[in-house]
């Protein structure tokens, strides 16, 4: 049988640990579909801070692929989400990304929901037409430190671990009251798996991104890093951090939940913050109590991932659009009641990832086009390339799931 002509089972069965996806991972139409039925629906997806909806009928919309939700603040006050999907003839019901709502109304025949999901009006319909069958599809919706998370599966993994063992980091930076104080969406044009593996591996942070190498020890050797991180450990405690290492990502997870991990790395001398010049740019978050020089990095689930600094914490999100494009959501966020142009300025909030993301866009997209090469063979992984190896491996892993 010739090489591409071989059964999506086969081509999974075939991939060669240490070595880079086939082609086809990226290009094949069947894969991608069965990406989205057992990767992509079945995880949780960071959706962004709770403190953007903070009164009841404030809501955003969270498009993934083919899916689309509506996270609103409900009457009650709790959080809740909700298939983007009417119940007449499955139009999308909500068009605006975010704002306040006292209902929510369907533009193509007009069936009205309140922002509790029931539907509330359907004119023209039978007499026995009971409203109460016909309320807006739940969607899975949990929070992690204030984080909300999305998942388009009636059974999500289990949030148990995550919740237990992320709590202490969480609460050093005081997540729960943090707030969003920028928001960007990246759209690339390139194969969603692309993006994220780029964002996991630092071999080309050298070459590629000089504002982030000059400040950042994750793209130098082990061993060079190793003073400069014995020193970061020996300021954090009087700076209120406490040192605590989790590994439970992706190949690591516990079985039925969501992987999650965290770490702390240190900064090279001189800087502080991931700034220009290293400066700080907005007010210490939680009960820090002064810069350790250090980053931590938190992974949540396979899609979201977590850098913070002692002032302020940026979140990224990768999200499929279609086989051909993705976007990657970044959140930057600051103390509850810092104030802009006070507290903090936008622009140098968020200088660093904003231009490191810029210039990802360019490597993703490049990568995109000579993966779809006849060239193409799958490469060996280095050794600072561990992540995004273990992260391609569950992948794999997932899509041979029944």
């Amino acid at each position: 049988m010739h090489e591409n002509r071989r059964s999506v089972e086969e081509l999974i069965v075939s991939h060669k640990p240490g070595y880079a996806l086939d082609q086809r991972f990226y290009t094949d139409p069947e894969v991608y579909a069965l990406e989205i039925e057992r990767v992509v629906s079945r995880n949780w997806i960071v959706a962004g801070h709770q403190s953007e909806l903070p009164q009841p009928g404030d809501f955003k919309v969270l498009n993934v692929a083919n899916d689309s939700a509506i996270i609103v603040r409900g009457s009650d006050g709790e959080l809740k989400a909700f298939a983007n999907v009417c119940r007449h003839r499955g139009s999308l019901v909500c068009l605006e990304a975010a704002g306040n709502a006292r209902k929510f109304s369907c533009p193509y025949h007009g069936w009205m929901y309140d922002i509790d999901g029931n539907l509330t009006a359907a004119r023209s319909m039978p007499e026995d037409f009971d409203n109460s069958q016909y309320a807006l599809n739940r969607v899975s919706l949990d929070t992690l430190g204030g984080l909300m998370l999305v998942c388009f599966s009636d059974n999500p993994p289990r949030l148990d671990g995550a919740k237990r063992d992320l709590a202490e980091p969480l609460a050093i930076f005081d997540f729960e009251n943090l707030k969003v104080a920028a928001h960007k969406d990246y759209a690339i044009p390139a194969n969603w798996k692309l993006a994220i593996e780029n964002y996991q591996e630092c071999y080309h942070c050298a070459t590629a991104h000089p504002e982030y190498a000059q400040m950042h020890t994750l793209m130098v050797d082990r061993r060079k890093r190793e003073p400069l991180q014995k020193n970061m450990l020996g300021r954090m405690e009087d700076c209120g951090i406490r040192k605590i290492e989790i590994d439970k990502i992706d190949l690591n997870a516990p079985p039925g939940e969501m992987g999650y991990g965290y770490s702390r790395t240190a900064l090279f001398e001189g800087y502080l913050t991931g700034s220009k010049g290293g400066k700080p740019v907005a007010p210490l978050l939680g009960d820090i109590k002064d810069y350790d020089g250090g980053g931590s990095d938190f992974v949540i689930g396979a899609f979201s991932f977590l850098l913070v600094y002692s002032d302020h914490a940026v979140v990224y999100v990768f999200t499929p659009v279609d086989m051909h494009n993705c976007k990657c959501d970044i959140y930057w966020l600051v103390r509850k009641g810092a104030e802009e142009g006070k507290d903090y300025d936008v622009d140098e909030l968020i200088w660093l990832w904003d231009v490191t993301t810029e210039a990802d866009k360019t490597i993703i997209v490049n990568n995109w086009k000579g993966v779809q090469s006849r060239y193409y063979k799958p490469g060996p992984f280095s050794g600072m390339e561990s992540a995004e190896q273990m992260w391609t491996e569950w992948i794999v892993q997932e899509l041979a799931r029944g």
